[in-house]
């Protein structure tokens, strides 16, 4: 995988007014921190970090920051947004170190929902219940996504994390629910209203025929009924006679 880079710049002031002054330049200030050496206050050009923060790969991805002539290897670790702005305020990085795990959120990637039998045959809608999942790993380890493979989902059914394939050297962190849910699918009421009227219209229709043939056979009954009776009286008549 291709590092990501970008440009940094030492900044030799701070505080808020100087962090003002510096975003109406079209900078951004930051700070690095983490590993061996002491934090240092940056700044970024803004246009190219607000390009940057577009691509997801730059959230979950080792960064090479140029800074003073030298490249540094380091993680996004918090970005602040203005309230209705599109404009981030200030921005931390990490540095890595290539022996040490790091705990990153990594996104998930779902592939062949069209496929699987809950979309394919029933037609249900695949509900993403988590977008990224928390793991641990060694920088060199580290996933730009992880890919999630829905061919297998049917209705009445979830994946969970556990059936997700991780890549090598990747341990998903679980807080709270053991066994988390990822995706599951569900199919849409008014599909599922519409195939309980079919099946009520179906019953029904076969309804009126059992019934049909119930008279039927009714009928056909007291018709036998009413022939023997008729039979009856008739030799009844016969034996008047003779005598």
């Amino acid at each position: 995988m291709a590092s990501i880079e970008f440009t940094a710049f030492a900044r030799n002031t701070e505080g808020r007014g100087a962090s003002r002054r510096l975003r109406r330049t079209g900078r951004t200030p930051g700070i690095v921190y983490g590993g061996t050496t002491a934090p240092a206050p940056i700044e970024v050009d803004h246009n190219a970090l607000i390009h940057a923060l577009r691509n997801e790969v730059f959230h979950a991805s080792i960064l090479s920051m140029k800074l003073d002539g030298s490249a540094t290897k380091v993680l996004l670790r918090d970005v602040q947004m203005h309230p209705f702005r599109n404009e981030v305020l200030h921005i931390d990085f990490q540095r890595v170190d290539e022996n040490r795990k790091i705990h990153m959120k990594v996104p998930l990637h779902f592939v062949n929902a069209e496929v699987s039998p809950a979309v394919k045959t029933k037609g249900a809608i695949v509900s993403h219940v988590m977008t990224d999942i928390d793991v641990t790993c060694l920088p060199k380890d580290l996933p730009e996504f992880i890919e999630v493979d829905l061919s297998e989902l049917d209705t009445g059914h979830s994946l969970h994390l556990s059936g997700i394939q991780l890549p090598s050297g990747v341990t998903a962190i679980v807080r709270g629910t053991a066994d988390p849910v990822v995706a599951t699918a569900v199919v849409p009421k008014a599909l599922a209203e519409a195939d309980e009227t079919a099946a009520t219209a179906e019953g029904a229709e076969a309804a009126p025929a059992a019934g049909a043939d119930a008279k039927a056979g009714d009928a056909k009954a007291a018709e036998k009924g009413g022939e023997k009776k008729d039979d009856k009286k008739d030799d009844k008549k016969k034996d008047d006679k003779k005598k």
